[in-house]
């Protein structure tokens, strides 16, 4: 069987060097709130580009602290709207609900899973304060279209970078210089990231952080995470428990030093499956450029998807939905159950996902395109 994720195989990799650092924890007595965590602040900020990284406990906590934190900061209040893509994953949709704020959701492209930039302008309103973006599936979801919309309305650009770890934006006017690289993380206002143990930068368990270069913002997100307090035993918010532990801080650390090289073995992995996927009936998303995907996933559409699941589970391929039923159809957002977003449907309806890491190797994505492409329906 060729697993989905080999996440043993992936932590082998570097496992003296992670070893070490868990034992450099250990030893130290200090658990939260240390120097591992200022030490991968530090250098996942430097990472991204931005001025400040805030690490907390997960990716959803991440999300829901900055929309929290620009309440508490006037900038927002609840009932205001955020745009968000109607097929993303439902955390980014509860880090809106969570704090009473409303979201408008727009459909995606079909050809490239992200949000339709041509349909954003049509949602919003008075009463619209952000545009939350969706990194899915590793793909940059970034456009000069949406940032103009940001600053023509005076919109908070949030991004939801749980999947894009390293990813770059697009190139304006085609200049590929170093200094007109930014990633994905670094875009907007601020973003949240998830570090859950599948994603191309995976701890040991749950973690998460924002990057913002607003340090105002950063100052009460730290301070919402831990309790709301700015200093020890004085609360300036009503916040809540979400610290990444010295733990998770310190195998990041060591997992961050080596995410470009595992990224581009991913992307190797990927152009090798678009280079051989002839499968007519078989779909394959808009080729970026390297730059701007990093694979966390590798999405194939199909009108027959579960048999292709099916079919390729009998011959020894583990594959994944992401994601089985779109937001509004799920059963805790009852009152928007009647709406049609038939793009989006339509994806959750079609997408299955390849197996897709850094310990893949030539030999098991041949073996899975040619599964794939014997498929007759």
């Amino acid at each position: 069987m060729i697993k989905f994720l080999d996440l043993q195989k992936i932590t082998e990799k570097y496992t003296n060097e992670i070893h070490e650092a868990v034992n450099r924890v250990v030893d130290s007595g200090w658990y939260l709130q240390g120097e591992e965590n200022k030490r991968f602040e530090q250098h996942y900020a430097e990472y991204i580009g931005t001025k400040y990284c805030v690490g907390c406990a997960n990716g959803l906590d991440a999300l829901i602290w900055i929309f929290r934190a620009y309440i508490e900061l006037g900038v927002m209040k609840p009932g205001d709207e955020v745009v968000v893509p109607a097929n993303t994953y439902i955390a980014t949709i509860l880090a809106i609900t969570e704090n009473g704020l409303k979201p408008i959701l727009v459909e995606p492209k079909f050809d490239t899973l992200e949000i339709d930039d041509d349909k954003i302008e049509e949602v919003i309103t008075p009463r619209t304060k952000a545009i939350c973006i969706v990194h899915l599936y590793g793909r940059c979801a970034y456009t000069e279209k949406i940032g103009n919309l940001c600053k023509k309305y005076n919109l908070k650009l949030v991004e939801d970078n749980a999947q894009a770890h390293g990813c770059y934006a697009p190139i304006e006017n085609g200049k590929l210089k170093i200094e007109n690289l930014r990633r994905t993380g670094s875009l907007g206002d601020a973003a949240g990231h998830s570090f859950y143990p599948g994603k191309n930068l995976g701890a040991f368990g749950d973690g998460g952080a924002v990057t913002t270069n607003d340090e105002e913002l950063a100052n009460a997100i730290r301070a919402l995470a831990n309790y709301g307090s700015t200093r020890k035993y004085v609360f300036k918010y009503t916040g809540r428990n979400s610290r990444l532990d010295e733990v998770q801080a310190a195998v990041l650390d060591v997992k961050l030093k080596h995410l470009d090289e595992d990224n581009a073995h991913r992307q190797m992995i990927a152009n090798y499956y678009y280079d051989h996927i002839t499968n007519p009936l078989i779909k394959l998303p808009r080729r970026l450029p390297d730059s701007n995907n990093v694979y966390h996933l590798f999405p194939i559409l199909c009108e027959r998807r579960d048999e292709l699941q099916k079919y390729l589970s009998e011959n020894g391929v583990q594959t994944l939905i992401h994601y089985p039923i779109p937001p509004h159809k799920q059963e805790c957002y009852q009152q928007w159950n009647d709406r049609s977003y038939p793009i989006a449907e339509q994806i959750h309806q079609q997408e299955l996902s390849l197996p897709i890491s850094p310990v893949m190797d030539e030999k098991e994505a041949s073996i899975i395109y040619s599964i794939i492409n014997s498929f007759l329906g």
